[in-house]
Parts: C-alpha cells; sequence; structure tokens
C-alpha cells in the first residue's frame, strides 16, 4: 500500500485537479481540445506540444487551441524536451522563446527532467532563465519518478509518478514529500480501468498529490510524456466525463 503521509492526511480540506500532458495535435483530435475549454472542468493546466516542442513555425490552429482554452482560464505551458539534461540549453532556450512568442505560454513542462543531483545544476539554471524570461511562469518538472528533493526548490511542481495503473497501485511516496503541501505534486496513471478510479484518487489523496491525470490508455511502447504516436497521454480517457464529475464536485474523504 501507498506510504500515508501527513499533507495527504488532510482529506477534507484538499483540491484535485487535472493537468493534461498533452493530447494529439488540435488538428488531429479538436473535439478532445474544445471539451478541455468547457466551463466549469477542474483544469490546473494543460500542456501545449505542437511538435516535441513549439515546432519550427507558428501553427494555427494550436494558436487556436492554446487562445480558446486561456480565455476559459485554463494555464497553457509550453512543452520542453529535456531530453534527461541531454539537451543544449541554447535549443532549450529557444523553444521557449517560441512557446512565448508564438502561443503566449503561461508557463513551461520541462519533460524527460532529470531527477538525480548530477542533473541538478543544469536544471536550477533552466528553471532560473525561464523566470527570467517570462511574466511568473508557472514550472512542472516532468521527472515522472522521485527527484533528489532540492529540484522542489526550483519547481511549482513535480511529476513524481508516470507510468501504470498496475506500478501505481503499489506505489510508495518519498518521506521527503510530507515536508511540502499536495499541490506541489502530480501523478500521471496509464492503463486504469473505470472501475478504479475511486481508488486511483484516494491513492493520490494519500500520497499528497493534488493534479493528477489518470488514462485507459495504454502504454504504447513508450512513458514519456511526450504525446509521441502511442504515447497513452496523447488521448482522452473514455471515463473522461467521470472524472470531471467528480472532482468538479470537490472530491473528499
Amino acid at each position: 500500500m501507498p506510504h500515508l503521509t501527513g499533507t495527504a492526511s488532510t482529506g477534507t480540506g484538499l483540491r484535485t485537479g487535472l493537468g493534461v500532458p498533452g493530447y494529439a495535435h488540435p488538428l488531429v483530435a479538436p473535439a478532445q481540445w474544445e471539451r478541455l475549454a468547457r466551463p466549469g472542468t477542474p483544469l490546473d493546466w494543460v500542456v501545449l506540444n505542437v511538435a516535441n516542442g513549439p515546432g519550427t513555425r507558428p501553427d494555427p490552429h494550436c494558436l487556436e487551441a492554446a487562445g480558446r482554452l486561456r480565455n476559459a482560464g485554463v494555464r497553457v505551458l509550453g512543452h520542453l524536451d529535456l531530453a534527461y539534461g541531454a539537451r543544449s540549453f541554447g535549443d532549450l532556450l529557444t523553444d521557449a522563446h517560441r512557446h512565448l512568442d508564438w502561443y503566449r505560454a503561461d508557463g513551461f513542462f520541462l519533460d524527460r527532467c532529470p531527477s538525480g543531483r548530477e542533473g541538478l545544476p543544469g536544471v536550477r539554471r533552466a528553471a532560473g532563465t525561464l523566470r527570467r524570461i517570462s511574466d511568473d511562469p508557472h514550472l512542472v518538472f516532468g521527472h515522472g519518478t522521485h527527484p533528489h528533493p532540492a529540484y522542489a526548490e526550483h519547481a511549482d511542481q513535480l511529476v513524481t509518478f508516470a507510468g501504470s495503473w498496475i506500478d501505481y497501485r503499489f506505489s510508495q511516496v518519498a518521506e521527503w514529500t510530507a515536508d511540502y503541501p499536495p499541490d506541489r505534486f502530480c501523478h500521471f496513471v496509464h492503463g486504469m480501468p473505470r472501475g478504479h478510479l475511486e481508488e486511483a484518487l484516494r491513492i493520490a489523496r494519500w500520497q499528497g498529490a493534488a493534479t493528477i491525470y489518470f488514462t485507459d490508455r495504454t502504454d504504447g511502447g513508450g512513458r514519456d510524456t511526450r504525446g509521441a504516436p502511442g504515447d497513452p497521454w496523447e488521448a482522452m480517457p473514455g471515463y473522461w466525463d467521470d472524472i470531471v464529475s467528480r472532482l468538479g464536485t470537490g472530491v473528499s474523504e
């Protein structure tokens, strides 16, 4: 069973929202992007991933989708691929400027973010630069696992789990996360059947993660959150309306 933390035990006051890792291109999945902008949808943010980043030129379909979400009061995050620290700082900065100039990004999702101590200096430099070139950006580090605790000093949120439902059911939370409120952590779970939705929400609360994304889509051969073909995050789950209904009424215990 998951490790029970002090923060997650405050069930009656915990708000849980959705963080969307990024769907297929709006031209391919227009209805899904439109549903995200519906009033009352409990969204914390949505990642805009044009082509493993902002692409090489402004995309009118993505610009329209991002504008629709922003008009609905939803934070739009530009996708930045850190390639676990292998990405050059110059390329990363170019992508960030394109997200800001073309799509007016409200922040950034740093995908494939390093999690070890050795990767911390590069991520710290990237985060500091992103905060300087943008107006109060929301930064989410997409580790997919529990990183070194020092990463929490430089991000607004950390993705500390991204994986299958089978793994999530028996996952453990790092003890250091109890020093932070639940709104600092995100969990992404794929391959989760509809009948386990309440159990999954309970695990997220126990582990102190206030931003979640659950889907019945299965892992198509990759576990990152880049929206690549076969990626479990690229399409809306079949029980989307059920999730929205449960979170919209304020899930609590």
